[in-house]
């Protein structure tokens, strides 16, 4: 199971890459509704949305397949059941990052740059409660 971790953590990783940099890309767009700049964020944005989609989904698979083959973590104290659930709510935010991606495709976005910057702080506190859990198994 080691190389199955490592690919887990690989694609965690990726994942959070792109969910750390994708409403970085919004705050910018924000800032540029129009023009040529506009149209370069976007083009980024679709981009790293596919990157993202990639390393979201191999991570939550091979994080399935852990759970498949170790099935003891579900039983081993609340902590799995807590870091599940802020997996899915990172699942929820990144469907939000993807929804968001085509209201500034369709130049449609009335939010400021100030919100994508608060925004943008939310997978930060999703990786710091989820690691903590994982090394620190509170419960």
């Amino acid at each position: 199971m080691p190389w199955l971790e490592a690919f887990h953590i690989i694609f965690v990783v990726t994942w959070f890459a792109g969910l750390f940099y994708l409403p970085r890309l919004f705050v910018y767009a924000a800032e540029n509704p129009a023009g040529p700049r506009f149209d370069l964020l976007a083009v980024m944005q679709r981009r790293l949305l596919a990157i993202t989609h990639i390393g979201g989904a191999l991570a939550v698979l091979l994080g399935l397949a852990l759970l498949i083959s170790e099935p003891w973590h579900l039983t081993s104290g609340g902590w799995m059941h807590v870091k599940l659930a802020l997996v899915a709510g990172l699942v929820a935010y990144h469907l939000w990052c993807w929804k968001l991606v085509g209201v500034f495709a369709r130049g449609d976005n009335q939010r400021t740059s100030r919100w994508y910057r608060l925004f943008n702080e939310v997978p930060a506190l999703f990786l710091v409660l989820i690691v903590i859990l994982v090394v620190v198994k509170p419960f």
